[in-house]
């Protein structure tokens, strides 16, 4: 996959959803993020809501406008990422959390009524290996429609691993970001320099280091790149949709 790591911007349809969902109740300043297991906010994104957590260095400083624009949403658990979900599971009524979400309703469903971003990450990298490539594809539409009818941005990701073989699922997410016009975070491209990838001995769980991101040490490891470059695609993405 020869695609850059970072959207380069949103494409005229997306900022028009955008506008509609901001028109219709969403928060500009809101994000929520759809996932999996390398979602769940101790290690994603949460230390971005605490300045003695991370550190941007002098490189990437110029996201700190991004971190003080969405407070609150970095550390945020959100209603529909959990160990295990998949595509399939973020869109069942019986996945979602009885406490919070109503009866009928869907984890996805769930947090867009509860927490109303603006913009929505979607990072599905867990899938059922003996399932064909198309029947991610199916589901992943599902919830692609669902996010764009509700009025929010998708940034959808590409994952580290090649479980499924061929980088079948990569390929698919990068069709859906073509056929959507919607913003691609190309997470895999991202850890292809790294020592072995930045995958751990099973091939799926990253390498940890915390999020330091002026200590080279640290960033020989796939986490501090996977949270980095999912606050620059967010940075990329809030911008363009908010430029005049």
């Amino acid at each position: 996959m020869h695609m850059p790591v970072i959207p380069a911007g949103v494409s005229d349809a997306m900022r028009a959803v955008y506008q509609r969902g901001i028109e219709n109740g969403n928060d500009p300043t809101r994000f929520s993020v759809i996932g999996d297991c390398q979602n769940v906010s101790s290690y994603f994104l949460s230390s971005f809501d605490n300045p003695n957590d991370h550190s941007l260095g002098i490189e990437y400083g110029y996201l700190q406008p991004t971190i003080d624009y969405y407070p609150g949403s970095f550390s945020r658990i959100s209603l529909a990422v959990k160990g295990g979900f998949n595509a399939a599971a973020v869109i069942s009524p019986l996945r979602a959390d009885p406490n919070s979400c109503n009866a009928g309703e869907s984890p996805l469903d769930c947090e867009l009524r509860v927490w109303k971003p603006s913009i929505v990450i979607v990072s599905m990298e867990t899938w059922w290996s003996q399932k064909p490539a198309e029947e991610y594809d199916k589901y992943m539409r599902k919830v692609l429609d669902r996010i764009i009818e509700f009025g929010a941005v998708p940034i959808i990701a590409t994952k580290a691993d090649n479980l499924e073989g061929a980088h079948a699922i990569n390929n698919a997410i990068a069709q859906l970001a073509y056929d959507y016009d919607i913003p691609l975070w190309n997470f895999w491209a991202a850890v292809q320099p790294l020592p072995d990838q930045g995958l751990a001995d099973d091939r799926f769980h990253l390498t940890f280091a915390r999020n330091f991101f002026d200590d080279p040490k640290r960033m020989e490891n796939a986490w501090p790149w996977r949270n980095l470059t999912a606050l620059q695609s967010l940075d990329a993405v809030r911008n363009a949709l908010t430029q005049e």
